[in-house]
């Protein structure tokens, strides 16, 4: 497993309805090749665009589905499947080919972030796991991206493990956030597994344990002397600040620095200029002020409309639940089987058949432009944006750094139109359908029996 690599879960941690098809493909024989699209199918309200996330951990995942003996058996005596669906799973490997639209990537609706071709036995048994990956982490980076665009200069960390839903939602956020451009998470794991910085201060129950908040300061800067950041909200904030600037001269004689307070409560935006004050008064111009507490990108908007003297951002609970859009309207459709195309006509989720590619222009000024939805087979102006990166189950190339999407996310974020980086609603990005794609679905619709 990469760097990078998921937390190992078990190939059971899919829907039932997954495993029913299955054995009844391998009952009738059915293994024709199949095509299966990932994508978003609308935006949820005020959002302008996606940030795509995910790839690495669904490309970790498929090279190394394995069913166990001792899943297997569980299988077993559930009495629910028959002794062909069993042997099968026990030599189960994907063998597939995998196109996606790189992570750190700005994305649209119906454009396909991951297109699976594979026999359509593994194709299916993929999905759940798959959707739940990517739906998550590109949640999860679009949020932040949004964060990023509202305050630029600034230190966002992600604070939110506590209030994530689950384990490995906590994990996700950090690394999804990372790619949007968030400086670093307060979740532990997030170093170890990923390389992401990991940034923390204290908890108002540490000041609670000394009887003295000034003695309190000190015993921690002395046992943590990097990067201190001292928390200064826990009684009265402006005495805390003071308490700050008398400490520090002793604290720098023994070669410790503060580099910054933490405020966590009150009207952010007026204390944080009133110790903004009594820091820089007492010789502290260059200690930071970090805050956190309710913070979003309309907080976050908010404080930059206002100058307030803010240097940082600990984000919890509104970034790794997304509050305001808590799910994206996403799928994984099959659009071609055996060579023919394949349509959903299900009112309102329609899907466009066929493998498809996304051609991206820009403008004079260096902004994307505009979007073209086509088939792969077409020739389009634009850069195009799908490119393979698994073959026969095998990765193509080396998994890029984090690193490396994070800067490709800074890259699209950099060029999208501007009413798309001020996050204004109502702003729509023009993505064009494709005569062609137009066509095939005409063709896939008349194949269909009604």
């Amino acid at each position: 497993m990469t760097a990078q690599s998921a937390p190992v879960v078990s190939p059971l941690l899919t829907d039932l309805y997954e495993l029913n098809m299955v054995q009844a493909y391998l009952d009738n024989g059915e293994n024709g090749e199949a095509v299966f699209e990932f994508f978003v199918r609308r935006l949820p309200a005020r959002r302008g665009f996606l940030l795509a996330a995910g790839l690495e951990d669904v490309l970790d995942y498929l090279e190394t589905l394995r069913f166990s003996a001792e899943e297997i058996d569980w299988l077993k005596a559930t009495g629910r499947f028959r002794d062909n669906f069993l042997d099968y799973l026990r030599d189960f490997r994907f063998t597939g080919d995998v196109h996606a639209i790189p992570e750190g990537s700005v994305c649209f609706p119906y454009e396909p972030l991951v297109r699976i071709t594979a026999p359509l036995q593994q194709a299916q048994i993929v999905e759940s796991r798959l959707i739940n990956i990517l739906h998550f982490q590109t949640l999860i980076a679009s949020k932040a991206a949004r964060m990023v665009l509202a305050a630029p200069g600034k230190i966002l960390s992600d604070f939110g493990l506590r209030t994530a839903h689950g384990a490995e939602a906590g994990l996700y956020s950090g690394r999804a956030s990372y790619i949007a451009g968030f400086a670093g998470a307060a979740n532990v794991l997030c170093g170890e597994r990923y390389g992401i910085p990991v940034v923390g201060t204290m908890a108002h129950s540490f000041i609670q344990v000394h009887d003295d908040e000034m003695l309190a300061f000190e015993t921690f800067a002395r046992a943590r002397p990097q990067d201190v950041i001292l928390l200064i909200d826990t009684y009265d904030t402006e005495a805390g600040a003071r308490k700050v600037v008398e400490l520090a001269p002793r604290l720098k004689a023994d070669g410790i620095a503060v580099r910054g307070v933490r405020i966590d409560s009150g009207d952010l935006i007026a204390m944080a200029r009133k110790v903004r004050v009594i820091l820089d008064q007492g010789g502290l111009k260059d200690t930071v002020i970090l805050v956190s507490g309710g913070i979003n990108e309309d907080v976050l908007q908010g404080m930059m409309k206002e100058a307030a003297p803010i240097d940082g951002f600990g984000i919890g609970v509104n970034l790794d639940a997304s509050i305001d859009a808590p799910s994206l309207d996403c799928a994984y459709k099959l659009q071609e089987y055996k060579g023919q195309p394949k349509r959903k006509l299900s009112e309102g989720k329609q899907t466009w058949p066929g493998r498809k590619q996304v051609w991206r222009s820009y403008g004079a000024d260096g902004r994307m432009s505009g979007d073209v939805l086509g088939l792969e087979s077409d020739k389009a102006d634009g850069e195009p944006l799908i490119t393979q990166v698994m073959r026969g189950g095998k990765r193509l190339a080396p998994a890029p750094t984090l690193g490396q999407i994070r800067e490709r996310a800074a890259r699209d974020l950099a060029r999208l139109p501007e009413p798309l980086r001020q996050l204004q609603p109502g702003t729509e990005y023009p993505v064009k359908v494709a005569d062609s794609l137009v066509a095939l679905a005409k063709e896939a619709d008349a194949r269909t029996k009604r």
